[in-house]
Order: structure tokens, then C-alpha cells, then sequence
């Protein structure tokens, strides 16, 4: 069984920065993607970034030039550089892992607070 734990969530103003975690741990087979989603309240989940395990990288258009995904040279963690911080960046986050011919898994979330 695969688990993902993620870390780095906080409360921080407007203009600041915070960096999240997720390391996955168990039995891993192959990793396709890693990513985050987020979800604020009374908003559906939205895809934040998501990094193949090419290299490639994916970005939603509102967190382009603020925010970096990144993986670990473990490879089974994957990070989220957060940048120039706004109240709408305001969240929970959830790390996601897809792997080849398995269900996706889903972390536990971490929530972001991003005061004005």
C-alpha cells in the first residue's frame, strides 16, 4: 500500500513564500506523476502543477511564474515552491502520485493560509 505524506503548509502573508513536501512511501511500482491539487472552500479541487517522471511539468495558469514543482532526487518526493503568495492561493493542498495501471493516491492534505 502506498501512502503520501505531505508537510510545509502554514499560515503566511500576502507576498510570501512557502515550500510543500510530500514523500510517498510503500510498495511503489512505477511513478507516471507526481502533483499537487487544491481545494478552498466552496470551490471544486483544481490542479495547482503536476511533474512527470520525464521531467516534464504542468502548471495551472494562475500559479505560472509564482510557483516551481519539483522532485526529489529520491524521486519518490515530490515539492511545490510557492512564490509571491496571494489570499486566493488559500487552500488545502493535496499531493497526488499516478502510477502505471494502479488507482491514483491521494495525500491527506495540508492547508495554506495566505493573509492580506
Amino acid at each position: 500500500q502506498v501512502q503520501l505524506v505531505e508537510s510545509g503548509g502554514g499560515l503566511v502573508q500576502a507576498g510570501g513564500s512557502l515550500r510543500l513536501s510530500c514523500a510517498a512511501s510503500g510498495s511503489i511500482v512505477s511513478i507516471s506523476t507526481m502533483g499537487w491539487y487544491r481545494q478552498a472552500p466552496g470551490k471544486e479541487r483544481e490542479l495547482v502543477a503536476a511533474v512527470t517522471s520525464g521531467g516534464s511539468t504542468n502548471y495551472a495558469d494562475s500559479v505560472k511564474d509564482r510557483f516551481t514543482i519539483s522532485r526529489g532526487s529520491a524521486k519518490n518526493t515530490v515539492y511545490l515552491q510557492m512564490n509571491s503568495l496571494k489570499p486566493e492561493d488559500t487552500a488545502v493542498y493535496y499531493c497526488y502520485l499516478d502510477q502505471r495501471g494502479r488507482l491514483r493516491i491521494w495525500g491527506k492534505g495540508t492547508l495554506v493560509t495566505v493573509s492580506s
